[in-house]
């Protein structure tokens, strides 16, 4: 069985400009997912 990882939809994070790639728990939140973690997420309003 062939690993699917290469062909996984990817965003650059609104914070840190970082590469990240789609998660199975943000299959139905993808539009909306715009930090690679929680970390930038909580420091969003200080860099927006």
């Amino acid at each position: 069985m062939s690993h699917r990882k290469p062909n996984l939809p990817t965003r650059r994070c609104a914070l840190c400009a970082r590469p990240f790639a789609w998660r199975r728990k943000w299959a139905r939140v993808w539009d909306q997912v715009r930090y690679c973690s929680d970390a930038c997420r909580r420091q969003r309003g200080r860099h927006d």
